[in-house]
């Protein structure tokens, strides 16, 4: 059985901020390394075959300081890379309400979802009964969860935190989510 278990990105300065971070490539701030930090001490090695990240800084530090600890193949897929956002990258949050259409030149959230879910079904393929440790962002995650979920979490329901985990598997021929959110592992 294929095993994922996502990890968002530790908190960078924009959300902290709570701007629209998108393919804007903002690095971790210093809580978001600490998260990172949690992760690592909280995962352990033996549980997993590979590590695969997003090529944004973001998701990639948070890898490295991860798998500083764990020692695990890495693999970077651009496909896991965040949602586009257009021109509102760098808007917050407030900001984002005035535009319920979205933004100019945005990623269109079809063409994000078919990318995202296309990713994960490379992975069932090229990772078949493995066990795979994925650092991303949080509309990846998200859009992932809602498409396996029916709508029932996922985008516009659920905020996923900052290092949180969710893992989900491959059963039978469809994916199952076993848990989402999960921040035990964060002081």
């Amino acid at each position: 059985m294929t095993r994922i278990c996502f990890i968002r990105h530790g908190e960078t300065d924009w959300n902290l901020a709570k701007r629209i971070q998108g393919s804007t490539d903002i690095p971790l701030n210093e809580t978001g390394r600490k998260q990172a930090e949690q992760c690592a001490a909280y995962l352990n090695a033996a549980d997993y075959d590979v590590l695969i990240h997003s090529p944004l800084k973001r998701a990639k530090e948070t890898a490295e300081i991860i798998n500083a600890k764990l020692q695990l193949p890495m693999v970077e897929m651009t496909d896991f890379q965040e949602r586009s956002f257009g021109d509102g990258e760098g808007k917050t949050y407030a900001e984002r309400e005035k535009h319920p259409d979205g933004f100019p030149n945005q990623e269109e959230r079809a063409d994000f979802n078919k990318r995202v879910i296309t990713a994960v079904e490379h992975v069932q393929q090229n990772y078949t009964d493995k066990r795979v440790l994925l650092v991303a962002h949080g509309a990846v995650i998200n859009a992932i969860l809602s498409v396996y979920s029916d709508g029932e979490i996922g985008s516009g329901k659920t905020t996923l935190l900052n290092a949180c985990i969710s893992n989900l598997h491959f059963e039978g021929d469809k994916w199952r989510i076993e848990d989402f959110n999960q921040v035990k592992h964060l002081s």
